[in-house]
C-alpha cells in the first residue's frame, strides 16, 4: 500500500504582470463584488499560459495551472523544464513562500527548503547561530540541533568560519551550511532547487550522496529541481517535467530526461538547422549553420557515424580550432573531438563549407545525446552552440547474440567482444 506524504491537487498560480499587488482599485472592487455575492474571482478566467518567448494579450499570466501530482514517503522526485516554466513557483508554494491561487497542497511532516543562496539565513549573524535559527524555524528543540551541530558543520568545510558572520561568506559557502543545516536536522521532505549548481564539484558529489542516504535509508522524501540531466539521473527515483506551468509528463526519470531533451532540440533526428540559432557566443565571423548524421540516414550502435558540419566563413581564416562535443544531458561530457589535439589543421576559405568527421564505430549505447560545436582563432571563440543538434542512436545486436544491450543495465559505452579465460578447478 502506497504511503502518499505530499499531494497537489489542482494547483495554479496567477501572477499580474509588470506590478506588485493584486492591480488596480477597480479590480480589487471587482473581486469584493464577486465574492459577497459568492461568485468566482472573474480574473481567474482570464490570463496566457507561462510561455515566456511570446508578448502575450492579457496582463495577467498563469505561472502554474491544474498541477496534480503525489509523492510517496521516501521517493526523489526530479521536477525538469525550461527556465521559466514555473519549477521555482512550485517549490515557493510548497514551501509557503508563497501561496497558490487555487488548488490545495496536503502534506505530512515538516518541509525543509533550499531555494536560493542565503533563504533564511541572517547576515549579521554567524554560521553557527544561523544553524540554531534555521533549525528553530524547522520546529527543532534547541537540544536536538546541539546534538546535530557537529555533523553539520562537519559536512559543510565551514569549520574555520563558523562563528564568522555569515555576510562575509561566499555564494559557496553559505550554499554549503545551509544544505547541511537541511539535510542533517531529518525534515520529512527536502526541497531543493537549483542552488547545488553554485557548489564546487567536490560539495555537489556529497550533496547529492547525501540526498540518497537520507531518502535510502532515512524514509524521508526530496523533491529535486536541477538542469543537470546527469544529477536527475543519478539521484532521482521518478520525474516530471513542467512546460509552460503544466505537467506535460510524469514518470519514469530515463523517459522524462529523453522526452525533455528531444522536446527541446533544435533538431531533427538526422539534421540541425542552426543559421537562425540567437542563443550562441562568438565574433560571428564564422558560424555553424547545419549538422547532418549520416547523410540523414539513422545512427546505429555499432556502425560509423558520418558527422557533415556545414558553416560559414565571413573571410579566409588559417589554423582553425574546431572541436564537437557529445554529452549526456547537456552537460556531462562523453566525447570531444579537435582538431589541434589529433593534429590536424583546418584552414576555410570566404563562404560556405563542410567539416566532415567520421567515426569508425559508434559505442555509445541507444540513446539521446546531444551535440556542443565550438570554434575559435587564435584565442577568440567565432562561434559556440550549446546544445546544437540531437544524436539519435538506434540500438543493434553488436554482439549477435539476439540480445540487445539496454542503457539501465549496461553503461553508456559498450567494448568488443572480450576473450573469456576461466581458470580454477570444478
Amino acid at each position: 500500500m502506497s504511503d502518499v506524504i505530499l499531494k497537489i491537487e489542482n494547483l495554479s498560480k496567477q501572477y499580474r504582470l509588470g506590478l506588485v499587488g493584486t492591480g488596480t482599485v477597480s479590480h480589487d472592487l471587482n473581486r469584493w463584488w464577486y465574492a459577497i455575492r459568492g461568485k468566482e474571482d472573474p480574473y481567474l478566467k482570464v490570463g496566457d499560459s507561462n510561455d515566456r518567448t511570446s508578448k502575450g494579450s492579457s496582463e495577467y499570466v498563469w505561472a502554474l495551472q491544474n498541477v496534480n501530482f503525489e509523492v510517496e514517503r521516501g521517493e526523489v522526485l526530479g521536477i525538469i523544464g525550461k527556465n521559466g516554466a514555473g519549477k521555482s513557483t512550485l517549490l515557493k508554494i510548497l514551501s509557503k513562500v508563497t501561496g497558490p491561487t487555487t488548488g490545495s497542497i496536503k502534506s505530512k511532516g515538516r518541509i525543509a527548503s533550499l531555494l536560493e543562496v542565503g533563504t533564511g539565513f541572517h547576515p549579521e549573524m554567524t554560521g553557527r547561530e544561523n544553524i540554531y535559527l534555521n533549525g528553530a524555524i524547522l520546529g527543532m528543540t534547541k537540544k536536538e540541533i546541539s546534538g546535530k551541530i557537529d555533523e553539520i558543520i562537519a559536512f559543510s568545510g565551514c569549520e574555520r568560519y563558523i562563528d564568522t558572520p555569515t555576510k562575509r561568506y561566499s555564494s559557496g559557502m553559505t550554499v554549503r551550511l545551509a544544505f547541511a543545516v537541511a539535510a542533517f536536522l531529518e525534515p520529512d521532505i527536502l526541497v531543493v532547487d537549483e542552488v547545488l549548481a553554485v557548489g564546487d564539484a567536490e560539495f555537489q558529489k556529497k550533496a547529492i550522496g547525501k540526498m540518497k542516504s537520507i531518502s535510502e535509508e532515512g524514509g524521508r522524501t526530496v523533491l529535486f529541481v536541477s538542469h543537470n540531466m546527469t544529477a536527475v539521473q543519478n539521484l532521482c527515483t521518478k520525474a516530471i517535467i513542467i512546460d509552460n506551468g503544466e505537467i506535460s509528463f510524469k514518470g519514469e526519470v530515463g523517459e522524462a530526461i529523453q522526452k525533455y531533451i528531444t522536446a527541446n532540440s533544435t533538431s531533427s533526428v538526422a539534421t540541425s538547422i542552426l543559421a537562425n540559432r540567437t542563443d550562441r557566443k562568438g565574433s560571428g565571423k564564422f558560424k555553424f549553420n547545419e549538422v547532418v548524421f549520416n547523410n540523414g540516414n539513422p545512427v546505429i550502435l555499432g556502425n560509423n557515424l558520418q558527422i557533415d558540419i556545414k558553416y560559414q566563413a565571413k573571410e579566409e581564416i588559417n589554423n582553425l580550432d574546431f572541436a564537437l562535443t557529445i554529452c549526456r544531458g547537456y552537460e556531462e561530457r562523453l566525447l570531444t573531438l579537435d582538431n589541434v589535439t589529433q593534429g590536424i589543421k583546418i584552414s576555410v576559405d570566404k563562404g560556405s563549407g563542410t567539416i566532415s568527421i567520421t567515426l569508425p564505430k559508434v559505442y555509445f549505447l541507444a540513446g539521446i545525446y546531444t551535440l556542443n560545436l565550438w570554434c575559435a582563432h587564435h584565442g577568440t571563440v567565432l562561434d559556440y552552440v550549446i546544445n546544437a543538434s540531437s544524436l539519435h542512436i538506434e540500438n543493434s545486436d553488436v554482439y549477435g547474440t539476439g540480445r540487445s544491450l539496454d542503457a539501465k543495465k549496461h553503461g553508456i559505452m559498450y567494448s568488443e567482444k572480450c576473450n573469456w579465460d576461466i581458470i580454477g578447478f570444478k
